[in-house]
């Protein structure tokens, strides 16, 4: 038996205003409303709405599996921008077919500067999906699949059975994608590793005429997946949801593509679908995978450099946590909310130089002209934020005061 295991990664950041020196002390809301609603809406429209009907579908006529990671920021803009846009996640979750995994809330970087942020984003994360969806995740897939052996071991100490990374080839070696693994040094937890090369033909090279095996047709795809019959136990197809309609349009074919592929790949008797917890809980792990540096699935470096990659990044990052212990002092929930939102791993991508073969994605609904712009308008941002934050260093004390005062005078009036 070979399962093919579709997970899509749904996350849309907010993204920042145009903010500059003068703005800082006078205005506090960083967010671009009307940019944010315009694209959401915009890949409502071409993805969302028409790929999770067309699921709806092929669950219903195939027993389609899938499994969803969907950010805490996509659900709140969701909520605020576009309700329909839930009730369809909704609808597919009823089916019973579809599992939502577990992540950062903010989609951040939190495991790389505090594991107590990071612990109480993924359970602010938890918190929200059992609440929008009744479900409770036992898999989880960091930001951007970023991974090594202490994040396997951090996750499983929160609970969970199964955890998603890339396949990269510089952790496997000689080993292959198509198998479970178990993370160095955890005993209960699986380890799924992303099929990059068959997934980017969808994502990636789908739509690319100078690609030796453009056009790939539905039969085409299900065939080579048919190839691995016997030399794999699971294909792992993770991918960013937006590829359906999005980052390949409607004209390219891909709703075609995606409605036939089920059948022809349940042609093979030996192939069916499966979630992540079911790929974990199906196939025993045919090794323990050491993974000591982190990777990630970004770009072809698939390591972190994607936001760590120069000093405007590294700054930035570096003066966003330092707030970590001011904030909370504050106790403060809108002031904790933002100083999360501005954490969102995004806003440290624009600010990426890396160009050449990765140039384009780091363009992909970018608002800046270029990196530097990102850093400027980012840091002009942090220092308000800053300053609104130390105004609350005295701030307990006074509350304390005021209500000590106020219990006293209602005492006087009995």
């Amino acid at each position: 038996m070979v399962a093919i295991c579709f997970y899509f990664q749904v996350h849309q950041p907010k993204r920042l205003r145009k903010y500059t020196y003068f703005d800082i002390g006078n205005e506090h809301f960083y967010e671009d409303d009307a940019l944010n609603k315009s694209i959401f809406l915009k890949v409502a429209e071409k993805c969302y709405l028409p790929t999770n009907n067309l699921l709806l579908e092929l669950i219903a006529r195939y027993k389609l599996k899938v499994a969803f990671s969907l950010s805490g920021v996509f659900l709140e803009q969701c909520k605020r921008y576009s309700p329909e846009t839930l009730d369809s996640f909704k609808r597919l979750a009823a089916t019973g077919y579809v599992e939502f995994l577990n992540e950062t809330y903010y989609h951040s970087l939190s495991f790389l500067f505090s594991r107590d942020e990071f612990a109480k984003q993924v359970q602010q994360h938890h918190e929200l999906i059992q609440q929008e969806f009744g479900y409770t995740a036992t898999t989880f897939r960091n930001t951007e699949l970023i991974y090594n052996n202490d994040v396997a071991k951090f996750v499983q100490s929160l609970g969970y059975k199964t955890i998603l990374a890339e396949g990269a080839d510089k952790i496997l070696g000689w080993r292959s994608a198509n198998f479970v693994y178990q993370p160095k040094g955890c005993s209960q937890m699986k380890l799924l590793l992303r099929n990059y090369r068959l997934t980017d033909d969808i994502a990636f090279r789908f739509s690319e005429r100078n690609w030796s095996e453009y056009p790939v047709y539905a039969e085409k795809y299900a065939a080579w997946l048919h190839a691995l019959h016997g030399y794999a136990d699971v294909v792992n197809l993770f991918m960013d949801f937006e590829t359906f309609g999005e980052h390949q349009w409607a004209e390219t074919g891909i709703f075609e593509f995606l409605k036939h592929l089920p059948d022809y790949i349940l042609k093979h008797p030996e192939y069916c679908f499966m979630t992540p917890a079911e790929v974990s809980a199906n196939f025993h792990a045919v090794a323990e995978l050491d993974v000591p540096e982190f990777i990630s699935w970004a770009d072809v470096d698939r390591d972190l450099s994607a936001w760590r990659g120069n000093p405007l990044q590294e700054d930035a990052l570096a003066s966003v946590y330092a707030l970590t212990q001011k904030v909370y002092a504050t106790g403060d929930p809108g002031l904790i909310s933002t100083w999360r939102s501005l954490q969102t791993s995004d806003h440290f991508y624009y600010m990426c130089t890396k160009y050449s073969a990765d140039g384009d994605v780091h363009k992909y609904f970018n608002p800046y002209r270029n990196p530097y712009e990102a850093y400027i308008n980012y840091q002009n941002i942090l220092s308000d934020f800053t300053l609104e934050v130390t105004k609350y260093k005295h701030q307990p004390e006074v509350v304390k005061t005021f209500f000590a005062r106020l219990i006293e005078k209602i005492r006087s009036w009995m």
